[in-house]
């Protein structure tokens, strides 16, 4: 509610036309405190617009509904970028959802051998980098957008992640990820998350991604649901990894899973095709390539 603050003319009862009463009834303001501009200080139409003209001007300080103190922080110009685009993204593009549960049982298995061989194992991330980008090149309908004119389908398969920075989050692109074995991914993704946490990613280093993943799992998220970075059709939200009760092959058993959740732009993927593309990386994370530095 806007409260307008109260003159040295006002009395109990104020003269306002009835346009004027409606107008203030509606955004929950106080005749008392407005000025009138009519013949005898009565309150016209005019003077409520006035009013809301300046308390919703680009700038103006909306006051706290219950009068608590409070810190403004200025908004980063990052900050303003994510909100602008985020918002886009929720207006203009149809998100649809589909989630599917994978077993890592086979990757912590493949991530032991890394660190026995390499010294070095790549994150649970590198692996969902790795399976993601081979279901894209078996399913490209997925690596796309979506434009006024023609639906565009990219020959690349360029992967961004998303990496929490102090005002918001960045989103580097491992380019061809397709093409890539997990140790490759795992070096890229460790120097990319290094430079963006320290300001210091290269020009372009943002652009070009045809798809991107998003994972809260290692702070403990089990499931979310990501916004789709326009102009890409689609988002992978990935949560923890934690050991669950699973059935197999009619016996109870105890293993490694995790939800992941495909945001989809309903314009460029059709249901069909989500589950299509789900199917592909559940099989290939499932089933992570050999040892490959």
């Amino acid at each position: 509610m806007l409260n307008a603050s109260r003159t040295a003319s006002d009395s109990p009862r104020r003269f306002a036309s009835p346009l004027s009463r409606a107008l203030a009834r509606r955004h929950g303001l106080e005749l008392a405190g407005l000025a009138g501009s009519g013949p005898q200080g009565r309150i016209v139409k005019a003077d409520v617009l006035a009013f809301l003209a300046g308390a919703m001007a680009p700038g103006a300080e909306a006051p706290d509904p219950a009068g608590l103190p409070f810190e403004e922080i200025p908004h980063t110009v990052g900050r303003k970028l994510i909100a602008r685009r985020l918002t886009e993204s929720m207006q203009q593009a149809p998100h649809f959802y589909a989630r599917v549960d994978c077993n890592l049982d086979a990757v912590f298995r493949a991530r032991a051998q890394w660190n026995l061989e390499a010294g070095q194992k790549p994150s649970v991330t590198d692996f969902v980098l790795h399976a993601a980008a081979r279901a894209l090149r078996e399913v490209p309908a997925v690596n796309a957008s979506y434009t006024g004119n023609a639906m565009r389908r990219y020959t690349r398969v360029n992967v961004a992640l998303a990496v929490a920075v102090e005002d918001g989050l960045v989103t580097p692109v491992v380019e061809d990820a397709d093409l890539k074995t997990v140790g490759q991914i795992a070096r890229e993704t460790h120097t990319l998350a290094s430079q963006a946490r320290a300001g210091t990613l290269p020009a372009g280093a943002t652009r070009g991604g045809t798809f991107s993943v998003s994972n809260l799992g290692g702070l403990g998220v089990r499931e979310f649901t990501a916004v789709i970075n326009p102009p890409q059709a689609a988002i992978l939200a990935v949560g923890a990894a934690e050991p669950r009760a699973v059935v197999h092959e009619g016996v109870l058993a105890v293993a490694t899973m995790m939800t992941v959740v495909l945001s989809a732009d309903h314009r460029a993927i059709d249901g069909a095709v989500a589950a299509r593309w789900l199917a592909a990386f559940k099989r290939h994370l499932e089933h992570p390539e050999p040892f490959a530095p």
